[in-house]
């Protein structure tokens, strides 16, 4: 005997809603059988039928129907009309969707070199907050206006690379540029096909790091030195051997004592990371001297390297290693702006097809159709016209930054002037506790980031790192009077405490 079909007195669908009746009669179905309200067999009124009883047009009854058959919900058979599929009970059992608030489970298990990177935080703050968060560049002062027009002429008549797999070392129009301007501004020896073009540089030093190293493999890092750097020595499972920074830079002579067979060193020369100091001539001999000699590499990161306001910027290590031994990191988010993700390596003849080939694996690639519009943005010139105006512009947030720090930041903050880059150092009063600081500044809505958290070793300065670069002028004194009242109560809760 036929069974008479579910009478789907429960349903109702929202006209003023935002969603389509369709989509709302699809997820209304949809749900009833995950949740066994409609129980396997049922049968469905006819789409005639249910149509008139909810008042929509038929077809679209029929489209919903003919959705949920094939997505494997509803059955249908000639002469017996459309039925709810016979699922097995256990799998509406996980299926079924459930509005109970999920208690926190035991903590996922992460592999040791996921545990490792998860405990590397690089930033403090939110995406609304602007004074002082470092590495953010002016994006009030980016040619939007070009960056667009460029963007949606490749976009709207791409190659046939462009549109496939082509292009796994980058686009050849943009390691063409960067080659061009790598020689012209930073001294870099290369040609175009050594340029290989990847998700920005910290997916740069991601693949140098992964090409490069075996598990447990030493490599020297700056100490204090770059958050980024780490982050990808731990996902390479290397062993990162903390090098003391002085004023000339990387202590090249303590390396060698600590860690004489290390398989590579990272060194960011021009500008310092976090500390802003440049390595000298001699150092610099003295590191590729040493990589030449023991068969390591070198990672030269070039950040900040284009910002600075005493002289010209100073030529790249790369060109003058004889050896082969520098592998040049650079990218774009603090020359043009933080979410395009597109860096670059300059490496040696002989890595450039492993390099180009690892790319494949990695997921590194930039978008290509975003790459060509930066190679059309080097070329016409407009990148170079941008950096010069930022230089003068960054020049002259840091001095209206250390007028304000004159002012309100006396005996709390001692900062001190840098001859590049896009934030300064502040020392903060002995005993402070610079994490703490950070907290309580976060709270008052200014972002800065502890100087500590930039030591590996357990001998740490507390400090805090301000950036200038992306804050406009007008608001830089109001946030330096704001943190300051943040460091004169974390100080004074302190000593409290104490």
């Amino acid at each position: 005997m036929a069974t008479a079909p579910a009478i789907l007195g429960t349903l109702a669908l929202d006209r003023r809603g935002a969603l389509p009746l369709q989509a709302q009669l699809y997820r209304t179905l949809r749900e009833a059988v995950l949740s066994g309200r409609l129980a396997p067999g049922t049968r469905l009124p006819a789409s005639r039928v249910l149509a008139g009883d909810l008042r929509i047009a038929r077809n679209t009854v029929v489209a919903v129907f003919e959705q949920l058959v094939n997505e494997g919900y509803f059955e249908s058979r000639v002469g017996s009309g459309t039925r709810v599929a016979t699922i097995r009970p256990e799998t509406l059992l996980y299926a079924r969707p459930s509005s109970r608030v999920e208690t926190p489970g035991p903590r996922p298990v992460l592999s040791r070199r996921g545990e490792a990177l998860a405990r590397v935080r690089r930033a403090t703050s939110g995406a609304d907050i602007r004074a002082f968060q470092v590495g953010l560049p002016a994006i009030d002062a980016f040619p939007i206006e070009t960056w667009a027009r460029l963007l949606a002429r490749r976009a709207r008549t791409p190659t046939k690379g462009s549109l496939g797999y082509s292009y796994a070392a980058g686009h050849p129009a943009l390691r063409e540029a960067i080659a061009s301007y790598l020689g012209a501004a930073r001294g870099v020896v290369c040609r175009p096909t050594q340029v290989i073009v990847v998700a920005g540089a910290q997916a740069a030093l991601d693949l140098a790091c992964r090409m490069l190293l075996d598990p447990g493999d030493a490599a020297w890092i700056e100490e204090p030195g770059y958050l980024g750097a780490r982050g990808a020595l731990l996902a390479a499972d290397a062993r990162p051997i903390p090098v003391p920074i002085d004023g000339e830079g990387l202590d090249v002579a303590a390396g060698a004592r600590l860690a004489p067979d290390a398989k590579v060193a990272y060194a960011s020369p021009s500008h310092q990371m976090p500390l802003g100091v440049t390595m000298s001539l001699s150092r610099r001999l003295a590191l590729i001297d040493w990589a030449a000699r023991s068969g390591a590499w070198i990672l030269e990161d070039d950040y900040d390297s284009e910002f600075r306001y005493d002289g010209r910027p100073l030529s790249a290590m790369q060109g003058i290693d004889a050896s082969g031994r520098v592998i040049y990191v650079g990218g774009f988010s603090k020359t043009v702006f933080a979410a395009l993700r597109v860096g670059y390596l300059v490496v040696p003849e002989v890595l450039v097809d492993a390099f180009a080939t690892g790319m494949r694996h990695t997921g590194h690639s930039a978008a290509v159709v975003v790459q060509a519009a930066l190679a059309d943005f080097i070329a016409e010139g407009h990148f170079a016209a941008h950096v010069r105006r930022m230089r003068t512009l960054y020049e002259r947030r840091q001095a209206r930054l250390l007028r304000a720090a004159e002012r309100h930041l006396a005996g709390l903050l001692a900062v001190t002037p840098s001859q590049a880059g896009m934030h300064v150092v502040g020392r903060l009063p002995r005993g402070a506790d610079d994490v703490a600081v950070a907290e309580t500044a976060l709270r008052a809505g200014i972002s800065v980031r502890p100087l500590s958290v930039h030591h590996l070793g357990s001998r740490r300065e507390h400090g805090l790192l301000l950036g200038y670069a992306g804050v406009p002028e007008r608001e830089i004194d109001r946030g330096v009077e704001r943190l300051a009242d943040a460091i004169a109560g974390a100080v004074d809760g302190a000593r409290r405490r104490g």
